[in-house]
């Protein structure tokens, strides 16, 4: 790898959120918690269900835009 690439990843590297408390895995776990509290406290199997698929695709929606903008960064710093 030639030194303008190393240089290029990690400026990138640094604006990553390496945190990993995003707003979207705070609400994937608020929707685990919710989903367990309509499956076992309330009793309602098929909404704890319904409810129990949304952190896959809040995650995904994340992952999905978490990559768009990592590639926006990375043809800007192509420019």
């Amino acid at each position: 790898m030639s030194d303008t690439t190393e240089e290029t990843a990690g400026d990138l590297a640094e604006g990553i959120d390496a945190d990993g408390l995003s707003p979207a895995v705070l609400a994937s776990v608020g929707s685990v918690a919710l989903a367990l509290y309509f499956y076992y406290v309330r009793g309602d199997k098929q909404r704890g269900q319904f409810v129990g698929f949304w952190p896959v695709t809040i995650l995904a929606l994340a992952s999905y835009f978490k990559l768009d903008s990592i590639a926006q960064m990375l043809a800007e710093s192509d420019e």
